[in-house]
Protein backbone atom coordinates (compact mmCIF):
# COMPACT_ATOMS: atom_id res chain seq x y z
CA UNK A 1 0.00 0.00 0.00
CA UNK A 2 1.38 3.49 -0.59
CA UNK A 3 2.26 6.04 1.67
CA UNK A 4 -0.31 8.44 0.29
CA UNK A 5 -2.99 5.81 0.63
CA UNK A 6 -2.36 3.71 3.82
CA UNK A 7 -6.03 1.62 3.67
CA UNK A 8 -5.25 1.00 -0.10
CA UNK A 9 -6.30 -2.71 -0.10
CA UNK A 10 -7.66 -2.96 3.44
CA UNK A 11 -11.46 -4.69 4.13
CA UNK A 12 -13.73 -2.57 5.96
CA UNK A 13 -17.18 -3.80 7.58
CA UNK A 14 -19.32 -1.21 8.77
CA UNK A 15 -22.88 -1.01 9.77
CA UNK A 16 -25.53 0.55 8.80
CA UNK A 17 -24.01 3.01 6.06
CA UNK A 18 -26.47 3.75 3.57
CA UNK A 19 -26.17 7.27 4.10
CA UNK A 20 -25.19 10.33 6.97
CA UNK A 21 -22.37 9.80 8.95
CA UNK A 22 -21.82 5.97 8.44
CA UNK A 23 -21.15 6.59 4.36
CA UNK A 24 -19.09 9.45 4.58
CA UNK A 25 -16.70 7.15 6.64
CA UNK A 26 -16.91 4.48 4.05
CA UNK A 27 -16.25 6.90 1.44
CA UNK A 28 -13.46 8.26 2.82
CA UNK A 29 -11.92 4.79 3.17
CA UNK A 30 -12.95 4.04 0.16
CA UNK A 31 -10.76 6.93 -1.58
CA UNK A 32 -7.37 4.74 -0.51
CA UNK A 33 -9.01 1.53 -2.50
CA UNK A 34 -10.40 0.21 0.48
CA UNK A 35 -12.85 -2.66 -0.16
CA UNK A 36 -16.03 -1.62 1.96
CA UNK A 37 -18.80 -4.58 3.56
CA UNK A 38 -21.94 -2.47 4.18
CA UNK A 39 -24.53 -4.09 6.05
CA UNK A 40 -27.99 -2.08 6.28
CA UNK A 41 -31.77 -2.23 6.46
CA UNK A 42 -32.35 0.22 3.82
CA UNK A 43 -33.32 -1.31 0.11
CA UNK A 44 -35.94 0.98 -0.49
CA UNK A 45 -36.04 5.21 -0.79
CA UNK A 46 -37.67 7.03 2.08
CA UNK A 47 -38.90 10.25 1.54
CA UNK A 48 -37.45 11.45 4.42
CA UNK A 49 -34.30 9.27 4.60
CA UNK A 50 -32.00 10.16 1.22
CA UNK A 51 -30.16 6.76 0.05
CA UNK A 52 -30.28 3.38 0.03
CA UNK A 53 -27.60 0.19 0.54
CA UNK A 54 -27.49 0.54 -3.14
CA UNK A 55 -27.05 4.04 -3.79
CA UNK A 56 -24.37 3.73 -0.97
CA UNK A 57 -22.51 1.30 -3.00
CA UNK A 58 -22.24 3.13 -6.02
CA UNK A 59 -21.04 6.04 -4.29
CA UNK A 60 -18.46 3.72 -2.22
CA UNK A 61 -17.34 2.83 -5.30
CA UNK A 62 -17.08 5.75 -7.40
CA UNK A 63 -15.19 7.17 -4.60
CA UNK A 64 -12.51 4.45 -5.49
CA UNK A 65 -13.31 1.62 -3.26
CA UNK A 66 -14.75 -2.08 -3.58
CA UNK A 67 -18.26 -2.31 -2.72
CA UNK A 68 -20.17 -5.22 -1.13
CA UNK A 69 -23.82 -3.92 -0.23
CA UNK A 70 -25.81 -6.46 2.22
CA UNK A 71 -29.51 -6.35 3.37
CA UNK A 72 -30.23 -7.01 6.91
CA UNK A 73 -30.28 -6.03 10.26
CA UNK A 74 -27.73 -6.21 12.56
CA UNK A 75 -29.78 -7.50 15.35
CA UNK A 76 -30.06 -11.17 13.70
CA UNK A 77 -26.67 -12.52 14.96
CA UNK A 78 -26.86 -15.63 12.17
CA UNK A 79 -27.29 -12.77 9.52
CA UNK A 80 -24.34 -11.13 10.66
CA UNK A 81 -22.43 -13.72 10.70
CA UNK A 82 -23.45 -14.79 7.25
CA UNK A 83 -22.92 -10.86 5.91
CA UNK A 84 -19.43 -11.29 7.52
CA UNK A 85 -18.51 -14.43 6.22
CA UNK A 86 -19.52 -12.92 2.86
CA UNK A 87 -16.80 -9.94 3.39
CA UNK A 88 -14.32 -12.46 4.33
CA UNK A 89 -14.92 -14.54 0.98
CA UNK A 90 -15.13 -11.45 -1.36
CA UNK A 91 -12.39 -9.73 0.21
CA UNK A 92 -9.78 -11.83 2.21
CA UNK A 93 -9.97 -10.90 5.46
CA UNK A 94 -11.35 -7.48 7.89
CA UNK A 95 -8.92 -5.01 8.66
CA UNK A 96 -11.54 -2.79 10.06
CA UNK A 97 -14.77 -3.25 11.91
CA UNK A 98 -17.08 -0.04 12.33
CA UNK A 99 -20.27 0.05 14.40
CA UNK A 100 -22.38 2.90 12.90
CA UNK A 101 -25.90 1.58 13.29
CA UNK A 102 -28.00 3.46 15.64
CA UNK A 103 -31.37 4.16 16.14
CA UNK A 104 -32.48 7.58 18.33
CA UNK A 105 -35.52 8.40 20.58
CA UNK A 106 -35.00 10.99 23.00
CA UNK A 107 -38.26 10.14 25.08
CA UNK A 108 -38.04 10.04 28.86
CA UNK A 109 -38.60 6.43 30.64
CA UNK A 110 -42.20 7.44 30.71
CA UNK A 111 -42.57 8.08 26.99
CA UNK A 112 -40.57 5.53 25.40
CA UNK A 113 -42.52 1.81 25.14
CA UNK A 114 -40.50 -1.10 25.89
CA UNK A 115 -40.79 -1.75 21.78
CA UNK A 116 -38.60 1.58 21.13
CA UNK A 117 -36.52 0.39 24.12
CA UNK A 118 -35.61 -2.79 22.58
CA UNK A 119 -34.83 -1.48 19.29
CA UNK A 120 -32.52 1.12 20.04
CA UNK A 121 -29.98 -1.47 22.61
CA UNK A 122 -30.92 -4.58 20.26
CA UNK A 123 -29.37 -1.78 17.17
CA UNK A 124 -26.93 -0.51 19.48
CA UNK A 125 -25.47 -2.94 22.22
CA UNK A 126 -26.64 -6.19 20.40
CA UNK A 127 -25.80 -4.89 17.41
CA UNK A 128 -22.37 -3.57 18.09
CA UNK A 129 -21.17 -7.08 20.02
CA UNK A 130 -22.77 -8.97 17.09
CA UNK A 131 -20.55 -7.44 14.36
CA UNK A 132 -17.56 -6.91 16.33
CA UNK A 133 -17.69 -10.69 17.74
CA UNK A 134 -18.01 -11.55 14.12
CA UNK A 135 -15.19 -9.55 12.79
CA UNK A 136 -12.56 -10.04 15.19
CA UNK A 137 -11.75 -13.90 14.73
CA UNK A 138 -10.97 -12.43 10.85
CA UNK A 139 -9.11 -9.80 12.15
CA UNK A 140 -6.19 -11.47 14.07
CA UNK A 141 -3.08 -11.23 12.45
CA UNK A 142 -3.74 -8.56 10.03
CA UNK A 143 -1.44 -5.54 9.68
CA UNK A 144 -3.08 -2.90 11.94
CA UNK A 145 -6.89 -3.87 12.64
CA UNK A 146 -9.34 -1.36 14.26
CA UNK A 147 -13.07 -1.94 16.17
CA UNK A 148 -13.93 1.90 15.77
CA UNK A 149 -17.59 2.37 17.55
CA UNK A 150 -19.48 5.36 17.23
CA UNK A 151 -20.24 6.06 20.64
CA UNK A 152 -19.72 8.90 23.53
CA UNK A 153 -17.70 9.10 26.42
CA UNK A 154 -19.28 7.97 29.65
CA UNK A 155 -20.23 10.91 31.44
CA UNK A 156 -21.61 9.93 34.96
CA UNK A 157 -22.58 13.38 35.72
CA UNK A 158 -26.21 13.88 36.64
CA UNK A 159 -27.14 16.47 33.44
CA UNK A 160 -26.05 13.83 31.16
CA UNK A 161 -27.19 10.34 32.64
CA UNK A 162 -31.24 11.18 31.08
CA UNK A 163 -32.70 10.88 28.68
CA UNK A 164 -32.86 7.13 30.30
CA UNK A 165 -33.88 5.01 27.02
CA UNK A 166 -31.12 6.50 24.55
CA UNK A 167 -28.41 7.12 27.16
CA UNK A 168 -28.35 3.18 28.20
CA UNK A 169 -27.98 2.39 24.38
CA UNK A 170 -25.63 4.51 23.67
CA UNK A 171 -22.92 4.06 26.73
CA UNK A 172 -23.78 0.87 25.83
CA UNK A 173 -22.01 0.73 22.86
CA UNK A 174 -19.00 2.58 24.91
CA UNK A 175 -18.57 -0.33 27.46
CA UNK A 176 -18.80 -2.79 24.96
CA UNK A 177 -16.06 -1.16 22.69
CA UNK A 178 -14.08 -0.16 26.09
CA UNK A 179 -14.33 -3.87 27.20
CA UNK A 180 -13.46 -5.78 23.88
CA UNK A 181 -10.05 -3.00 23.87
CA UNK A 182 -9.04 -5.23 27.27
CA UNK A 183 -9.71 -8.22 25.67
CA UNK A 184 -7.83 -7.81 22.77
CA UNK A 185 -4.79 -5.53 23.89
CA UNK A 186 -2.42 -8.75 23.16
CA UNK A 187 -4.12 -9.54 19.97
CA UNK A 188 -2.66 -6.20 19.11
CA UNK A 189 -6.55 -5.04 17.56
CA UNK A 190 -7.64 -1.79 18.30
CA UNK A 191 -11.16 -1.12 19.88
CA UNK A 192 -11.69 2.73 20.17
CA UNK A 193 -15.13 5.13 20.67
CA UNK A 194 -15.58 8.61 17.99
CA UNK A 195 -18.17 11.19 18.43
CA UNK A 196 -18.68 14.27 17.86
CA UNK A 197 -18.60 17.74 20.06
CA UNK A 198 -21.24 19.21 17.52
CA UNK A 199 -24.19 18.20 16.25
CA UNK A 200 -23.78 16.68 12.70
CA UNK A 201 -25.99 17.77 9.44
CA UNK A 202 -27.43 14.21 9.09
CA UNK A 203 -30.77 13.32 8.46
CA UNK A 204 -31.58 12.64 12.04
CA UNK A 205 -30.86 16.02 12.62
CA UNK A 206 -33.31 17.52 10.57
CA UNK A 207 -36.26 15.07 11.23
CA UNK A 208 -35.44 14.92 14.81
CA UNK A 209 -33.33 17.43 16.27
CA UNK A 210 -34.96 20.82 15.01
CA UNK A 211 -34.93 20.69 11.50
CA UNK A 212 -33.27 23.34 9.22
CA UNK A 213 -31.88 25.59 12.49
CA UNK A 214 -30.14 23.15 13.66
CA UNK A 215 -28.58 21.21 10.32
CA UNK A 216 -27.21 25.41 9.90
CA UNK A 217 -25.58 25.00 13.63
CA UNK A 218 -24.26 21.81 12.71
CA UNK A 219 -20.80 20.37 11.23
CA UNK A 220 -20.82 18.90 7.80
CA UNK A 221 -20.10 14.28 8.39
CA UNK A 222 -16.59 15.05 7.27
CA UNK A 223 -15.63 16.07 10.71
CA UNK A 224 -16.37 12.41 11.44
CA UNK A 225 -15.19 10.91 8.70
CA UNK A 226 -11.98 12.63 8.71
CA UNK A 227 -11.17 12.27 12.26
CA UNK A 228 -12.55 8.00 11.89
CA UNK A 229 -9.62 8.03 9.23
CA UNK A 230 -6.68 9.66 11.57
CA UNK A 231 -7.99 6.84 13.90
CA UNK A 232 -8.12 3.85 11.80
CA UNK A 233 -4.54 4.65 10.21
CA UNK A 234 -3.07 4.80 13.77
CA UNK A 235 -0.96 1.68 15.05
CA UNK A 236 -3.21 -0.46 16.34
CA UNK A 237 -0.89 -2.01 19.07
CA UNK A 238 -0.41 1.82 20.47
CA UNK A 239 -3.73 3.26 20.54
CA UNK A 240 -6.50 1.59 21.48
CA UNK A 241 -9.22 1.67 24.62
CA UNK A 242 -9.83 5.34 24.09
CA UNK A 243 -13.30 7.38 24.21
CA UNK A 244 -12.28 9.91 21.49
CA UNK A 245 -14.21 12.97 20.44
CA UNK A 246 -13.69 14.10 16.53
CA UNK A 247 -12.65 17.82 17.10
CA UNK A 248 -9.63 17.05 19.48
CA UNK A 249 -8.35 13.93 17.15
CA UNK A 250 -8.34 16.57 14.24
CA UNK A 251 -6.60 18.78 15.90
CA UNK A 252 -4.15 16.04 16.90
CA UNK A 253 -3.70 15.34 13.45
CA UNK A 254 -2.48 18.89 12.37
CA UNK A 255 -6.05 20.47 11.52
CA UNK A 256 -6.03 24.21 12.69
CA UNK A 257 -9.15 25.49 11.63
CA UNK A 258 -11.98 23.68 12.44
CA UNK A 259 -14.89 26.20 10.98
CA UNK A 260 -14.23 24.48 7.55
CA UNK A 261 -16.38 21.48 8.67
CA UNK A 262 -19.11 24.18 9.81
CA UNK A 263 -22.58 23.29 7.81
CA UNK A 264 -23.13 27.41 7.52
CA UNK A 265 -20.14 29.93 6.09
CA UNK A 266 -19.45 32.16 8.28
CA UNK A 267 -19.62 33.29 12.40
CA UNK A 268 -22.07 30.54 13.67
CA UNK A 269 -22.94 29.32 17.51
CA UNK A 270 -22.65 25.70 16.41
CA UNK A 271 -24.90 22.98 18.74
CA UNK A 272 -23.52 20.80 21.49
CA UNK A 273 -23.99 17.03 20.98
CA UNK A 274 -25.16 14.76 24.05
CA UNK A 275 -22.02 14.15 26.39
CA UNK A 276 -19.99 17.36 25.58
CA UNK A 277 -19.59 20.64 27.11
CA UNK A 278 -18.19 22.64 24.69
CA UNK A 279 -17.94 22.72 20.33
CA UNK A 280 -14.23 22.69 20.65
CA UNK A 281 -11.66 21.60 22.11
CA UNK A 282 -9.79 23.54 25.46
CA UNK A 283 -7.54 25.74 24.42
CA UNK A 284 -8.86 26.05 20.45
CA UNK A 285 -8.17 29.27 19.22
CA UNK A 286 -9.31 29.13 15.13
CA UNK A 287 -11.92 30.31 14.34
Amino acid sequence: MAADRPLAGTTMFISGASRGIGLAIAKKVAADGANIALVAKTAEPHPKLPGTIYTAAKEIEEAGGQALPILGDIRDGDLVAESVAKAVEQFGGIDICVNNASAINLGSIEEVPLKRFDLMNGIQVRGTYAVSQACIPHMKGRANPHILTLSPPIRLESEWLRPTPYMMAKFGMTLCALGIAEELRDAGIASNTLWPRTMVATAAVQNLLGGEESMKRSRRPEVYSDAAYAVLTRPAREYTGQTLLCEDVLLESGVTDLSVYNSTPGPVELGVDLWVDSPNPPGYTGP
